[in-house]
């Protein structure tokens, strides 16, 4: 009586435990099926019979239903010739679609494959625009004049001449694939000469070329909203170059950049300026006139200020982009020292000194100022 060969489990050929998910058996044998695959092992039997036996294994543990007969029963189970339920899959065709379906194009295999487009998406455009810090501030509209290539419209984007559109690709009969005979499953490789798109162009339009895009000027309105800050990028979706043989168009971004203000600085939506001051202004307090962005607004300086006060003007700064509001202005008083008095000033300054009296007594220090001033 002949000996019966035992089979190896299905689980010990791919590597994985019985409780492995569905994710962790394909991505085992995608892993064991490249390294065996005939094409890469030529007059290589045993790397082919490894390569039958993976396959086996996966087309049993892929299935829901052939996965829980083998788990109860075993091999006996999926009893069928060469073990597999109804047959040999390399005799059936059952292979090329699971070889297909799982490494599409990396090999090109079975009769899955999709035919490539010809159309491919236009390149994105980038613009670099300089605005003054008032347009940033309030917003402004710039129309600009960009290059751009731009479907033809003689041929319409496909480029071919009028009357002459594309002819089915002789060499593949329109499929985009030619396939050949390898062994014991099929090989299909993308046309050379349609480049897999299925069809060829014979005629090309005299206009494009045969591009089926033409280079040209555009003009488009950029809109800058109110708020907006140097790198703020504004995108125009479809404003970019025109795809080839009608695919998508490529987006337009308009990048910014603010130039600096004379005056007034920026702190996300807040302004801040320097006003220097006298020191009578400072020691009686004023009423001063600044020039902001919104136009003359009044600061009020109190009596006794100090260098470094600020005065607030609520709702003086810059618009919230995209929304309601806007930051405030704060402006610092900056006590002026005159270098240089005339002989009169001088004695008044001096008579004014005769009646105050400052205890020019050093006072101390907290720690976190000592730290402060080593680091500046």
């Amino acid at each position: 009586m002949a000996t019966q060969t035992m089979k190896t489990d299905y689980y010990e050929i791919l590597a994985v435990e019985r409780t492995a998910s569905d994710a962790e058996i394909k991505s085992a044998y995608r892993k064991l099926a490249m390294q065996h695959h005939p094409d890469r092992n030529p007059n290589n039997p045993e790397a082919e019979e490894k390569f039958k036996q993976c396959s086996e294994a996966y087309q049993v543990l892929s299935d829901p239903e052939k996965r829980a007969a083998y788990d109860r029963f075993g091999h006996a189970g999926v009893s069928g010739t060469g073990g597999f339920p109804g047959g040999n899959p390399f005799q059936g065709g059952d292979l090329n679609d699971i070889f297909g379906d799982l490494f599409g194009e990396m090999f090109n295999m079975g009769g899955t494959g999709r035919r490539a487009t010809r159309q491919q998406r236009g390149r994105d455009l980038k613009f670099d625009m300089k605005i003054e810090f008032e347009e940033a501030v309030f917003g402004v509209e710039r129309e600009i004049t960009i290059r751009r290539a731009e479907a033809c419209e003689d041929c319409r984007g496909t480029g071919s001449a009028k009357g002459k559109p594309p002819e089915t690709c002789q060499q593949c009969g329109g499929r985009g694939q030619i396939r050949s005979q390898q062994g014991f499953f099929a090989v299909a490789r993308t046309c050379p000469v349609c480049g897999g798109t299925g069809s060829v162009i014979r005629t090309p339009c005299p206009t494009c070329k045969g591009d089926s895009r033409i280079t040209s000027d555009h003009k488009i309105l950029v809109k800058v909203p109110a708020g907006v800050e140097s790198g703020t990028r504004i995108r125009y979706s479809g404003e970019g170059e025109a795809g080839r043989f009608s695919g998508p168009n490529g987006d337009f971004y308009v990048v910014l950049e603010v130039k600096p203000h004379k005056f007034f600085e920026r702190d996300v939506d807040n302004l801040h300026c320097v006003m220097p001051i006298s020191f009578p202004q400072a020691a009686l307090g004023a009423e001063l006139k600044l020039e902001t962005l919104d136009g003359i607004e009044t600061i009020k300086v109190p009596e006794g200020a100090q260098s470094g006060h600020e005065v607030r003007l609520r709702g003086k700064g810059v618009p919230h982009l995209n929304g309601h509001g806007k930051g405030d202005l704060i402006v610092e008083l900056r006590v002026q020292t005159p270098s240089r008095l005339s002989r009169q000033q001088r004695e008044l300054l001096q008579k004014f000194a005769e009646t105050i009296s400052v205890e020019n007594t050093p006072t101390s220090r907290s720690l976190f100022s000592k730290v402060i001033e080593i680091f500046r």
